[in-house]
């Protein structure tokens, strides 16, 4: 595998996937009960967005400008955003920037910390050795919390069900490999058979309709329980290749799909890139 995620940190897809993840905390955090936050693709934690984003001798721009870069002056966000964009502050001065000045990115690993409360426990799992090291490193000495190098895929088996009885567990591949929807689904009928009332949370890009469309079937095929798709596409244009993401949130906490509905229109308008952007939600196994 080649993917590096410095490359994308903080574009769009990252502010989709991590602003509706701190929700998808929140939610679970108005029960006091604690609760596992397994993520099994969490990649090296921490993103410099001033280093160079691709090796020497290739060109490639920065895609944060397009993504938080649009959100880190805004004025007026609502409460979602406003709350990830702060999370997004918090991390940039620990990490040593100048206030008001955008350099550091956390990753998903960092945003569950940044939420977390005593009572929740966090397990990352992360396959390459060296960003698994550099994950190790941001998090050594830290109470709860553990860093594994191994197939993410795997993790599902080792950590669930959880001694909480409580979990989110968020897949989260690169998509390099063909097969990887077939990777993500044979994970969520292991996790479902072991604990079928956790909360799992699955990113994919949107490149082609005919493949979401088919991932989507393959996991009714799972019958799970109550499954919420959220797609953003920041463009109609049929020679952008990604035009968009998407997350599928199977057992979504009560009232998520409500309270996401005035926020998915301000997401289209923030990182749209033209006028085909739209953002949309959408039962695909209906809560009975």
């Amino acid at each position: 595998m080649n993917y590096r995620h410095a490359f994308h940190a903080g574009n769009y897809g990252d502010v989709f996937k991590h602003t509706l993840l701190v929700q998808l905390l929140r939610a679970l955090q108005r029960k006091e009960k604690g609760f596992l936050y397994l993520d099994t693709h969490a990649g090296r934690g921490a993103y410099d967005l001033s280093a160079p984003p691709a090796p020497a001798g290739q060109s490639r721009p920065p895609e944060w400008p397009q993504g938080i870069g649009r959100l880190w002056d805004a004025a007026d966000l609502p409460p979602p955003l406003a709350d990830y964009v702060a999370l997004v502050r918090a991390f940039n001065e620990r990490a040593g920037a100048g206030r008001g000045r955008l350099r550091y990115y956390p990753g998903s690993p960092w945003f569950a910390a940044l939420a977390r409360r005593p009572q929740d426990r966090l397990a990352f799992w992360e396959r390459q050795p060296d960003e698994a090291g550099a994950l190790r490193t941001e998090f050594a000495r830290r109470r709860r919390v553990t860093v594994e190098c191994g197939d993410g895929y795997g993790a599902l088996r080792a950590a669930l069900p959880p001694p909480e009885r409580r979990a989110l567990v968020l897949i989260d591949p690169p998509f390099e490999d063909q097969g990887e929807f077939d990777a993500v689904l044979g994970a969520l009928r292991e996790g479902l058979q072991r604990f079928p009332s956790g909360v799992y949370v699955v990113w994919y890009p949107v490149t082609e309709r005919a493949r979401a469309e088919a991932f989507h079937a393959a996991l009714r095929a799972l019958a799970p329980p109550p499954t919420l798709g959220v797609e953003l596409a920041v463009t109609a244009d049929p020679q952008v290749r990604m035009k968009g993401c998407g997350l599928l949130v199977i057992n979504p906490p009560w009232r998520f799909a409500d309270e996401l509905q005035p926020l998915l229109p301000v997401l289209a308008g923030k990182l749209g890139i033209d006028a085909g952007a739209a953002a949309r939600c959408a039962w695909l196994v209906p809560e009975t």
